[in-house]
């Protein structure tokens, strides 16, 4: 992951995977089993897929999406339960309607919004408010040393305003960096 990272720090988000701590305190206070759309932006190598795809109800569907073809083979590979595509959250709500999934319950999110540029972030924050179901859940991570930063700061005001009220915050240390897990909730 490290060598994927120095070639595509915009797209590969971390120099290594998330810890099993944060993919669990990411789904931790959703209702996975009784949602029918769950989506996950940017999979990467699934420690996170693997912790939606446990907590899946048998009518619910999974949609992850990512930008690197290889992640996307991996996800398809490993967790047959969870539709694998390669493409951008900014075209969330399209993939969506495509299915006829729209809107969904949860959208959980390892993106690293930190390096993406900011008109590609502005795009996604749209998709995500314009897919979720009132009292749909997003769920992202932010690590505690960018979290005082100001583009991190800019990231969930923005995200505030288009979902109408301000996120849950937790803190999960035993990850490579520590990292606040935040949840919003459409209002």
């Amino acid at each position: 992951m490290l060598g994927r990272f120095m070639r595509s720090p915009r797209t590969v988000g971390a120099v290594a995977p998330s810890s099993r701590a944060l993919a669990a305190e990411m789904v931790r206070d959703l209702d996975l089993s009784g949602a029918q759309t769950v989506v996950e932006l940017g999979p990467g190598t699934g420690v996170v897929t693997r912790a939606i795809a446990e907590r899946l109800g048998p009518d619910a569907h999974a949609l992850a999406i990512d930008v690197e073809p290889e992640f996307v083979a991996a996800i398809a590979r490993k967790f047959p339960r969870v539709e694998a595509v390669c493409g951008s959250a900014a075209d969330l709500q399209a993939l969506l309607q495509a299915r006829h999934l729209a809107p969904a319950d949860h959208i959980i999110s390892g993106l690293p919004f930190a390096s993406l540029p900011g008109e590609m972030t502005t795009a996604i924050l749209d998709a995500v408010a314009a897919s979720l179901r009132q009292g749909g859940t997003f769920t992202t991570f932010q690590y505690l040393n960018g979290y005082p930063t100001p583009l991190a700061t800019s990231f969930r005001q923005a995200l505030t305003a288009r979902m109408g009220a301000a996120p849950v915050r937790r803190v999960v240390w035993r990850n490579f960096p520590p990292a606040f897990v935040l949840t919003w909730r459409h209002q």
